[in-house]
């Protein structure tokens, strides 16, 4: 390291940020939000600190006590999922991107049951969804979080992929595969 530095601030009279560079192991390093991983040959990946970023910025987006409807909260979502899958399209890892679309979905699940607030509210949209009466009295006279019954199969069922995909949300999978293919 010592030499390659001398080598960039002397012959290339350039400056090298010390704290930022390393000799180190590619999978144990990032560069612009991308990291590396070694199984059987080397992958380009998603970097963990890229992954806490994303989380932390759909939070914000999809914050229960906001107050905005949930046309324009997939609107503003539509947009930074957008960017992100278009930044990270390089990314090997299809995985990772399926992840966080089932987690982005799980968000607004949460999202919609704060929304409707009172049990019978919650009942009377789940039938409407299509969730048979018993299952929709389990889920509405339930005191478990909104975050804990966003994951029941119940609500996975009534505000599935083909309900998000009707209000409009951009699937972070969908817009990797294509993106791959023109690459």
């Amino acid at each position: 390291m010592e030499s390659v530095r001398r080598f960039v601030e002397e012959r290339l009279k350039l400056k090298v940020n010390v704290e930022k560079s390393a000799v180190d192991r590619p999978w144990k390093r990032k560069f612009l939000g991308f990291s590396f991983t070694w199984e059987k040959k080397t992958r380009i990946r998603v970097a963990p600190k890229s992954l806490k970023r994303f989380k932390d910025r759909v939070r914000e987006i999809t914050k229960r006590s906001r107050g905005q409807s949930m046309a324009s909260r997939v609107e503003k979502l539509n947009a930074y999922l957008r960017g992100w899958a278009g930044y990270y399209r390089y990314a090997e890892t299809r995985s990772v991107f399926e992840a966080l679309d089932e987690w982005t979905r799980r968000r607004l699940r949460m999202c919609l049951l704060k929304q409707w607030k009172q049990p019978k509210t919650k009942r009377r949209k789940l039938v409407s969804l299509g969730i048979p009466q018993e299952w929709a009295k389990n889920i509405s006279g339930s005191r478990k979080g909104y975050w804990r019954l966003s994951n029941t199969p119940q609500m996975n069922k009534a505000l599935g992929l083909a309900y998000w995909r009707e209000q409009g949300l951009v699937s972070l999978v969908e817009r990797y595969d294509s993106l791959r293919s023109t690459t």
